[in-house]
């Protein structure tokens, strides 16, 4: 991702978006501009016209911490977006931040990992990373995510699921939600580690690959994905409306643990067990085999 590129095209659709009512400006006449007008941000920010515009303009290196808040708060920006600008601050910086250790193909869960996912029985739980590789589950996420696991490639990617495989439309029923979600992640997370080569591979072959992807990366839009709802459809079990908590796991940075839960005696908590039922047939006696191997490899060491 070009780092200059990016700032200037993420400052200039968040100014875009902003009226001058929402902050306390006249309208005026003859307004050539959709949202604020550079002066008009560098008035709100307390920074001259001339320095915004450079920063406008992506040379976001050496600009301080205050100045970086003052853009934020000018440009009515929410957390997540707040966040991101940092992010591209740091990344423009000469001094940058340290890489981030790969959890990509190779990396593996810990074993006491497993134990803690498979300890959830009533419900999804799995460990992806910011590129949403599906890195860890338990057999109930396993059997969620079927489809994920199915496609070609390794790891297994949810991106990569919802604009490349058609199974995706059923699975989704608000498609278009899930869609702008995922690539509101995947933007959140190029900010946060810019020289992730994996990742930008991922946003690569997703552009060139899905017209719907390209649309909706232009429009620079990220977000912080913590807990809410989703209503999905399963081939399996049918409609499940799920409640999702997602953890940051410190031990691992970069990696986000969450668990899908359905609401007490409701039609999908019921459909969860049907599902965990399916999935002990389907994949139980495969997961025994692993085990077992792994058992008789451990003992040969």
């Amino acid at each position: 991702m070009d780092n200059k590129a990016e700032v200037k095209e993420f400052l200039t659709s968040r100014r875009a978006r902003i009226t001058p009512d929402q902050v306390g400006l006249p309208q005026g006449t003859n307004r050539r501009v959709a949202g604020l007008r550079r002066t008009e941000v560098a008035v709100l920010a307390g920074v001259s016209v001339e320095y915004y515009t450079k920063l406008e303009r992506g040379a976001l290196s050496g600009a301080s911490p205050e100045v970086l808040d003052a853009i934020a708060k000018a440009l009515l920006l929410d957390d997540a977006e707040r966040a991101y600008l940092f992010d591209l601050a740091h990344a423009a910086s000469p001094v940058g931040r340290p890489r981030r250790a790969s959890t990509g193909k190779s990396w593996k869960p810990h074993e006491s990992l497993q134990w803690i996912l498979d300890a959830v029985t009533a419900g999804p739980a799995f460990v992806r990373n910011g590129r949403l590789d599906l890195l860890a589950t338990n057999l109930l996420g396993r059997a969620f995510y079927e489809h994920v696991f199915d496609m070609p490639g390794q790891p297994p990617n949810m991106a990569r699921f919802a604009f490349l495989d058609e199974r995706a439309y059923d699975f989704y029923p608000d498609w278009e939600m899930f869609a702008e979600v995922t690539v509101e992640i995947l933007r959140t997370e190029a900010g946060r580690d810019p020289h992730n080569k994996d990742l930008h591979d991922l946003i690569g072959e997703l552009s060139t690959r899905s017209t719907e992807f390209r649309r909706l990366w232009g429009s620079h839009n990220v977000r912080h994905h913590g807990a809410g709802f989703k209503t999905f459809h399963h081939a399996v079990v049918g409609e499940l409306t799920l409640a999702y908590e997602g953890m940051s796991m410190e031990a691992e940075p970069g990696l986000t643990l969450t668990i899908y839960s359905a609401e007490p005696g409701s039609a999908s908590e019921e459909r969860l067990r049907m599902l965990a039922s399916w999935a002990a047939t389907e994949y139980g006696e495969h997961a025994k085999i692993e085990s077992n191997v792994a058992e008789q490899e451990k003992s040969k060491q």
